[in-house]
């Protein structure tokens, strides 16, 4: 049975639909950064997703070639994940998606160290002559968030989010987005076969103690 983390690491892949505060350790992914509206034909979002699972099975499919990897364990690619952020606002205005900017990220396992990683891009860009020089390898931090599971449009997300923004001041908290720590959506649904008003996403905002 290959390892999911999302059924292994539910706490963070599959919060019920109302919000919660959590404890996220750091994690490593693979990265690529880019700007715009995400919607747009060839946008860099797009091209993003492409590169972002050209290394992700590259690595799971070591198994089957000459590059052992030390440690390796069969597992199921995690979910497609995006740290977004805008210039000057604390909060997403989602009437002005061309002013996106964003990094796309999918999980690493950790027997995936920066020697793998850095085998994974040579190995597919022999294969299939692309250029992967935007992908980093990149280890990231998130520390005490707010999370909820938002069921229904991008668009909608506002919602959900002001229900977490009352949450964390109840609770005594409030939301902690800066320059590192970043507005933070998980997609658990595949937008091109799921109607809008049914797909899932995990949406998290770092926040601190008052």
């Amino acid at each position: 049975m290959a390892f999911d983390y999302k059924k292994e690491y539910k706490e963070f892949y599959m919060p019920k639909n109302k919000p919660s505060i959590v404890e996220i350790p750091p994690m490593n992914y693979i990265a690529v950064r880019g700007k715009g509206d995400p919607n747009v034909e060839e946008s860099e979002y797009k091209q993003s997703i492409g590169l972002l699972y050209a290394i992700a099975f590259t690595i799971k499919m070591s198994k089957m070639g000459n590059h052992q990897i030390e440690g390796y364990f069969d597992y199921v690619v995690p979910p497609l994940e995006g740290f977004w952020w805008q210039e000057n606002r604390v909060e997403i205005d989602y009437a002005h998606k061309e002013d996106f900017n964003f990094i796309s990220v999918i999980r690493l396992p950790d027997f995936v160290t920066k020697g793998e990683f850095d085998w994974a891009i040579e190995e597919a860009s022999k294969k299939k002559k692309e250029d992967f020089s935007k992908v980093e390898f990149l280890t990231y931090k998130e520390g005490l968030c707010v999370q909820c599971m938002h069921i229904g449009s991008y668009d909608d997300e506002p919602v959900t989010i002001k229900l977490m923004h009352a949450f964390v001041a109840v609770e005594g908290y409030e939301t902690d987005i800066t320059d590192k720590r970043l507005h933070h959506e998980i997609y658990l649904s595949d937008a091109r076969r799921v109607s809008p008003e049914r797909l899932k996403t995990v949406i998290r905002h770092p926040v601190k103690k008052l």
